[in-house]
């Protein structure tokens, strides 16, 4: 390493794990949303630009197989086990499941994606190492 050069070490797990927990990928500090999916232009804490993100349809994408899999998995377990389900069970328990697992996953896991791109330096999130 010459003299001078600058080593910016960013930890992919710190900042995915900060993502998830919705804050600034950087420092950790900042909340990274403004609102319910709307990213910050930049941290309030660090000053960090979070605008370059593109997480585009990932979220929705990982949500929507993520949540398929843990109702799908606990609806087959319950038809299963129990011999006689009412149709109310159904018509109530996984509509409200499935909302209620995609509102709570869904900021997370973009959040998740922001602090992957941020950490992997990807679409401008690479800044200058001199």
């Amino acid at each position: 390493m010459s003299v001078g050069q600058v080593v910016d070490t960013r930890s992919t797990p710190r900042a995915v794990k900060r993502g998830f927990l919705g804050r600034c990928p950087n420092c950790g500090e900042g909340h990274i949303f403004r609102a319910y999916l709307k990213v910050r232009d930049q941290c309030e804490s660090c000053g960090e630009d979070l605008h370059h993100h593109r997480a585009d349809d990932a979220p929705p994408y990982l949500t929507i197989l993520i949540v398929g899999h843990v109702v799908g998995f606990i609806l087959f377990t319950l038809l299963a086990t129990v011999e006689d389900v009412p149709n109310w069970v159904h018509f109530t328990l996984w509509p409200a499941l499935v909302a209620g697992l995609s509102l709570i996953l869904l900021p997370r896991i973009k959040g998740a994606l922001v602090g992957l791109q941020w950490a992997q330096r990807m679409h401008g999130f690479g800044g200058d190492l001199t």
